[in-house]
């Protein structure tokens, strides 16, 4: 077994009230080996912390978080759960947070889940390990997270960012309102004369955003007397261009009584089904309107600029670190009880024209 025991074993399962005594006893060592094991784990053999972790691991003893001097013990960092940076998004989100914790003199750990809710327990207990205050998270679906019971079952602070908590629930959270704004940007489409509008989303069950915003846009046509099309569901929430997943695109586009807008639940999706578009021969937004959500920078660089229901993604980073950090604050010694936070704060959203959407043609 490698030196570096704590970092490579497997994540404990969730607390059950189990002390280090138990680990101990458990694993037939004393109590200041046990203690080192978690420490200084290069100052035990290997067989012996073997043992140690494996009797952790099944009493579900996770030293970090347990016992009163280890939780009084601040570290001053903050983790950070995205899905990816690889969509904009989330990097100006992460700009936001950065920004706020450095005013704050708090230190990131950054970690990302890639859509994946097992990646995101794996994530998260890793964050744990390394002792963090807080977290900030992003999860693929809040409302069906089991790794947000373990927490809030262990009373560990977190504020969702982009997740809609429940306004009268025990979760915090810092959003838009992702359904009734996409609802606004389908009426955008819906004024500009469309009446066969579809959406373009990755794989539902990977966002509970995307389910959010595909409501809110059915909310949209059924309140203009207008039949909701079937989405057409790829399975990133980015295009990978590949031959099938192009090929897709076009028979979507090009089928009888084909939609004349599109609306993409993100906007990496919009930037990259216009890219296709244009592949297969397609004027955006001649012969197809294209709508996004989410209001990156980047996509004010198309050409032409992409039309999109925009969110503020570096307030959102910030306000969520704010909010952790005032949840943090009443545990600091001689501090003053904290103002009642709200439980889910949603920031306006603004919708931005563009040029990427028309009348049909």
């Amino acid at each position: 077994m490698p030196r570096n025991a704590t970092a490579l074993a497997a994540p404990p399962a969730p607390s059950n009230g189990a002390t280090l005594v138990n680990v101990a006893r458990a694993a037939g060592v004393s109590l200041a080996t046990a203690s080192r094991v978690f420490s200084n784990p290069e100052m035990v053999r290997q067989d012996t912390a073997g043992r140690v972790l494996q009797a952790a691991g099944e009493l579900g003893f996770r030293p970090n978080l347990l016992g009163a001097k280890l939780r009084a013990q601040r570290s001053r960092i903050v983790g950070v759960m995205l899905p990816t940076l690889e969509n904009a998004v989330f990097a100006e989100c992460w700009r936001g947070i950065e920004e706020a914790a450095l005013a704050q003199g708090y230190s990131l750990m950054l970690v990302t889940s890639r859509y994946d809710p097992a990646r995101e327990r794996e994530r998260i207990e890793y964050l744990l390990r390394h002792r963090v205050d807080g977290m900030v998270l992003t999860v693929a679906d809040a409302a069906r997270s089991a790794v947000l019971e373990q927490l809030d079952a262990e009373g560990v602070p977190y504020v969702l960012a982009y997740n809609q908590a429940a306004r009268r629930g025990k979760r915090y959270s810092v959003s838009v309102d992702n359904r009734v704004s996409a609802r606004a940007g389908v009426e955008t489409l819906i004024a500009a004369g469309h009446r066969r509008i579809s959406v373009v989303s990755g794989a539902f069950v990977a966002s509970d955003r995307a389910r959010q915003r595909h409501m809110g846009y059915q909310d949209a046509m059924r309140a203009h007397g207008l039949q909701p099309l079937p989405p057409l569901s790829l399975p990133a929430h980015t295009p990978t261009h590949t031959p099938a997943e192009v090929e897709r695109i076009r028979q979507f586009v090009t089928a009888p009584s084909a939609p004349t807008a599109l609306f993409c639940t993100n906007d990496m999706l919009a930037i990259g089904v216009i890219s296709i578009l244009k592949r297969l021969g397609l004027s955006v937004p001649g012969d197809v309107s294209v709508l996004g959500y989410d209001g990156i920078e980047l996509g004010q660089l198309l050409e032409p600029p992409l039309s999109t229901v925009a969110q503020p993604n570096n307030e959102i980073g910030a306000r969520a670190l704010g909010c952790l950090l005032a949840r943090l604050a009443p545990a600091s010694a001689g501090a003053a009880p904290a103002p009642r936070l709200p439980r889910a704060t949603l920031l306006p959203h603004a919708l931005r024209e563009g040029a990427t959407v028309g009348p049909p043609a």
